[in-house]
């Protein structure tokens, strides 16, 4: 009998993993914009330096190993999703889902009212997916979202199609 994937919280030897995962799922982008130079996914130094918390998703094998993650940072007041990956062979079994229910209740707890994102409006696995999360599209309003904004365009996101903010009432 299969066992349920779990959501536990990241632990340091989950953050080299994560970076794996996340270079694994930056893949899938990378082929649909047949992009050539693609931002590298974040070390585990970088990402465990952000504030904010880190949840993995365990696969249900024995022993189980970890699948996906997503990371949000708490910053100035906000909790906004930076980055959701899963593994792409375990993509579309609903781990994706998982994660984000799961790192919304734990901003709640947090405290936080919304949850923010930054995403490619027309990837169905981005901004169509997060609408099914709950989220829907808002215009940047603080300081710190002004800065994702100018980050992304130094980073040039928008060459490969419109990015968007999109926030969910918690």
């Amino acid at each position: 009998m299969p066992v349920t994937p779990r959501i536990r919280p990241a632990v340091e030897t989950d953050l080299d993993v994560a970076a794996e995962i996340e270079a694994a799922a930056d893949a899938l982008l990378v082929e649909r914009f047949a992009a050539r130079d693609w931002p590298a996914a974040a070390s585990a130094a970088e990402r465990s330096a952000l504030p904010g918390f880190i949840l993995v998703v365990e696969s249900g094998d024995v022993p189980p190993t970890v699948i996906g993650f997503v990371h949000v940072l708490e910053i100035d007041g906000h909790a906004h999703l930076e980055q959701l990956s899963v593994l792409p062979r375990h993509g579309r079994r609903g781990h994706g889902r998982m994660l984000v229910t799961a790192a919304k209740a734990e901003a709640l707890r947090r405290g936080h009212r919304s949850m923010t994102l930054r995403t490619y409006r027309d990837v169905p696995w981005n901004a169509p997916f997060y609408a099914t999360c709950g989220f829907s599209e808002t215009a940047p309003d603080s300081p710190f979202h002004h800065q994702l904004v100018e980050t992304e365009a130094r980073l040039g996101l928008e060459q490969y199609g419109p990015r968007i903010q999109m926030t969910a009432v918690l």
